[in-house]
């Protein structure tokens, strides 16, 4: 048990690489779980030193929307494929829809067109942007899970150290525990032979008082 200072709080910890008493005695493993049982179930609500949520695209109306139907679990909806067809009149002596017709028949011959120069400059460009991009990605990759090594050495190298920590501090509490024990076993014995004794000594004095009444 130690003390946090920066938080004047109690901190409780325990000896695993040492500690087996639930493993000897089966009988105390029921007991606490019997206890865990009878014990309310933890706080659902965060720690107050955890930071609240950050909240996310909050100046993109768009993808705040679309992040809050993906935490909802909200299908995608379908695509709209109305503008993508060129629907003639339904009444072709009607001038309006006619105009509305060829507005249509040229937003989507502009909309070909733009796609016929963004696939030519992707044909153009698209692949050393690629390479780059991929570069890019493998260094990031690279440079993550030399990280993650480093925190797996550095986190293997902390239990070693506890566990080497423990197993020395386990072995002189051992050899303190079986010298108490003896030390226990010890006054007893002392006890015992002073009661034996004490015994005596009234035996001999009511022996000594039996002799000098018989004088």
């Amino acid at each position: 048990m130690a003390i946090d200072e920066a938080s004047n709080s109690m901190i409780f910890d325990s000896l695993p690489y040492y500690d087996n008493d639930l493993e000897q005695f089966p009988v105390l493993k029921e007991k606490v779980e019997k206890e865990l049982a009878r014990e309310a179930k933890p706080s659902q609500t965060l720690h107050p030193r955890v930071p609240p949520p950050p909240e996310l695209f909050t100046s993109h109306p768009l993808l705040e929307a679309e992040l809050a139907r993906i935490e909802s679990h909200q299908p995608l909806p379908p695509l709209d494929t109305t503008r993508h067809q060129l629907p003639g009149p339904q009444n072709p002596e009607n001038e309006e829809e006619w105009r509305s017709a060829l507005n249509n028949a040229r937003a989507q011959l502009e909309h070909q067109r733009l796609r016929h120069a963004n696939l030519a400059l992707l044909q153009q460009y698209g692949p050393n942007s690629w390479r780059i991009h991929n570069y890019l990605t493998d260094s990031t990759v690279n440079n993550i899970e030399k990280s993650l090594e480093e925190l797996k050495n550095l986190t293997t190298e902390v239990n070693r150290e506890r566990k080497n920590a423990q197993t020395r501090i386990g072995t002189q509490l051992t050899s303190l525990e079986t010298r108490w024990t003896e030390l226990i076993s010890n006054i007893l014995q002392i006890e015992m032979a002073n009661v034996a004794l004490e015994a005596e000594i009234d035996r001999l004095n009511k022996s000594e008082a039996e002799l000098s009444a018989g004088l």
